[in-house]
This record gives C-alpha cells, sequence and structure tokens, in this order.
C-alpha cells in the first residue's frame, strides 16, 4: 500500500477546505484543516475527488474477494448510529469487514449515549479505544464537523439531520453512470452529465439526500428539477444555485417545477423522495391530493417518461410515493442503488484511512 493519497478538497465553491465557510466551520479547534480522508459534504469534494472515489469503487470491485480483504486488514472503524439505518448502517458495515477492516457499532439504545453522554465524549471513547475513522449518523445538522473537529479522526458522514448525505449522492451517481450507460470506467468531468435531466420529487425541504444530489450533480453537468408542494418544497430551495455554476445554457443548474408531469416528460431520471406522515403535520398539505398529484404510478410513468430511469434512495412507503409496479419494474434502479452503495463505501473508507486500492 502506497501512503495516505493527497486530499484536494474544496470548500462551497471555491478555497481550501481549511477556510471558513458557509454554516459550519471547517477548521478543527487548532486551526488545521479536518483529517485528510473526512467525508463530511458533497460541498468539500472536488470534481477530481469525486472521480477518484470513483475509480477507486471500481478498482476494488475488481479485485479478488481474497484480494480485496487484505486492504484494510487490521484496521478499526467504529459505527456511531444516533438514528436507525438498514441500508447504510450495513452498507458501511459490510463494506469494511470486505477490506479487512476491524468494526464496532455503537447505537444510542445500547450504550452510554442512552445515559446522556455527549458525542464529544463518545468520539474521544472511541478513539482512545483504538478507532482510527468513525461513520457518523445523527439527527443534528453539523454533528460530523463537530467530531472531526474534537477527536481529529477521519470522520464519514452517514446523514446528520437535513443537511447531507455525501455516501448516497456519490453512490446515487455511480448508480446513474452505469444505468445510463456510461460504465464505471466513465471519465468524471463538469461534462459528464451534459444533457442528462434529474428530476427530484417529494420532501425535499427534509431531504438530505436531495440536497446532496442537487449539489453534486450539476457538477458534473445534470440539469436538476425539483418538484413537490410548497409546503414540501420553498422557494428558497433555489438559494443552492448561489454555490453553483450556471449550466451550459447560462440557465440556473437547479430549478423548481411544480406539476409532477411537467417535469417527467423531460426527466432522464426521476429520484422518488419518501413521505413520512408525522412531517405532515402542521401543515395544510393534505395526503391524498398529493397522492394525485405526485406519485410516480405505472400509468405516469409509461405515458411521460418511458424511458426514465427510477430511482428512490429508501425505505420506500410503496402506494403513497411510488407505487410497488414502478418500485420493481424494469425501469427502477433501486435495488441496485444499494449494491453500488457497497461499491462507494468501500471506496470512501481506504480513503479515509488513507490507503489507495
Amino acid at each position: 500500500m502506497s501512503s495516505r493519497p493527497k486530499v484536494e478538497a474544496l470548500g462551497y465553491k471555491s478555497g481550501p477546505i481549511s477556510e471558513t465557510k458557509g454554516p459550519y466551520a471547517t477548521t478543527n479547534a487548532a486551526g488545521s484543516a479536518y483529517a485528510p480522508g473526512s467525508l463530511l459534504t458533497v460541498e468539500h469534494l472536488s470534481v477530481a475527488d469525486v472521480a477518484e472515489i470513483l475509480a477507486s469503487a471500481t478498482r476494488l470491485e475488481r479485485m479478488a474477494a481474497a484480494e480485496r480483504a487484505r486492504v484494510l486488514v487490521d484496521r478499526t472503524v467504529a459505527l456511531l448510529f444516533y438514528e436507525s439505518s438498514t441500508r447504510t448502517r450495513t452498507s458501511f458495515e459490510l463494506a469494511a469487514k470486505s477490506l479487512g477492516v476491524t468494526t464496532t457499532l455503537v447505537s444510542d439504545k445500547s450504550s452510554s449515549i442512552e445515559k446522556g453522554e455527549s458525542l464529544k465524549d463518545t468520539g474521544l471513547t472511541l478513539r482512545a479505544l483504538g478507532a482510527e475513522a468513525i461513520i457518523l449518523r445523527h439527527p443534528a445538522s453539523g454533528a460530523p464537523f463537530l467530531l472531526a473537529r474534537v477527536t481529529g479522526l477521519p470522520v464519514l458522514n452517514a446523514g446528520d439531520g437535513m443537511h447531507q448525505h455525501p455516501s448516497q449522492a456519490l453512490l446515487d451517481l455511480r448508480t446513474m453512470l452505469l444505468r445510463l450507460g456510461l460504465g464505471a470506467d466513465a471519465t468524471i468531468d463538469a461534462k459528464t452529465l451534459a444533457g442528462v435531466n434529474v428530476v427530484i420529487a417529494g420532501d425535499i425541504r427534509h431531504s438530505r439526500v436531495a440536497r446532496s444530489n442537487a449539489m453534486l450533480l450539476p457538477r458534473l453537468g445534470a440539469r436538476v428539477v425539483l418538484c413537490g408542494p410548497p409546503e414540501l418544497l420553498p422557494e428558497e430551495a433555489l438559494g443552492l444555485n448561489a454555490y453553483l455554476d450556471a449550466n451550459a445554457s447560462g440557465s440556473p443548474a437547479i430549478e423548481i417545477e411544480r406539476d409532477f408531469d411537467v417535469a417527467l416528460r423531460s426527466a432522464t431520471v426521476v429520484m422518488m423522495l419518501r413521505i413520512q406522515k408525522e412531517r405532515l403535520e402542521g401543515t395544510a398539505l393534505d395526503l391524498a391530493e398529493y397522492v394525485e398529484r405526485y406519485q410516480l404510478h405505472g400509468a405516469r410513468l409509461v405515458a411521460l417518461a418511458p424511458r426514465a430511469l427510477v430511482m428512490h434512495p429508501g425505505p420506500i412507503i410503496r402506494g403513497l410515493e411510488i407505487t410497488g409496479e414502478v418500485a420493481d419494474g424494469p425501469q427502477s434502479a433501486i435495488e441496485e442503488q444499494v449494491a453500488q452503495g457497497l461499491a462507494v463505501r468501500r471506496a470512501v473508507l481506504v480513503r479515509a484511512l488513507g490507503e489507495r486500492a
């Protein structure tokens, strides 16, 4: 194995990661950058970083299992989950084990967290016990930044509040590349997704997946159309354009379209988001009306987007935002997204621990 690769992570639009920008400081208490290999937000990834992560995923995927199991043998990673998770937690854990990593899982229901221990103290405890990196899911936006600062360890953000889910955006990108015929060896640059229209529909207000994809895909040339009612998609979402360059036509990289049928007519990819009924309390949104206007069902897909790729980060609520026939149909890449999570998370673990595949 070679030495730790250079990490050329960028801030929101330009400048080194050691600058303080946006809502979260990007330096630790000592004024130095976060540990190389940290994956806190897609905003810290340059296009070159994205290219290297995806290339690493492909190299690791093509290795024999026995060779892959020696890549990170005897390394130790902690999974620290303050929220329930099936896909992300299992994906990270299986990815780590396939590389030879020793893992330990800490959840808020089976640790001192339940007794009120702070995130800082839990992180410091894990570091003292030998963890070399921490994978964190937390309900508070910005929690991975705090953990990275106080521990000095590489931290991989597995979802923080309504803020970011960077590995999900990377696995979604790899799924698109494969299903759209660009391939695992596609050149990753500002034109990779030129001409690709990605419609993200549903509860965008509360979605860290939507935010991460909207911040990543346009930088590779995609046009992102956000779709949903005002209660779930405020106009303020267009503020994300401030961190992105306009597309080739000079139009904003991210747009809002309230009419789902109109959005579907130009969709290359349609990504549906879960509707959580508890989040609708206190809003004027009528669930039956939402289903009528925004549900992706077979007739709507056939009539308006017969060749569009269908995606969903899960978990799916069948019969609400999407029907079973569409989720299980030939245009669906939902299961493939889960599979690509394993490939991408292997790559970000290798990056976090300073190795090259």
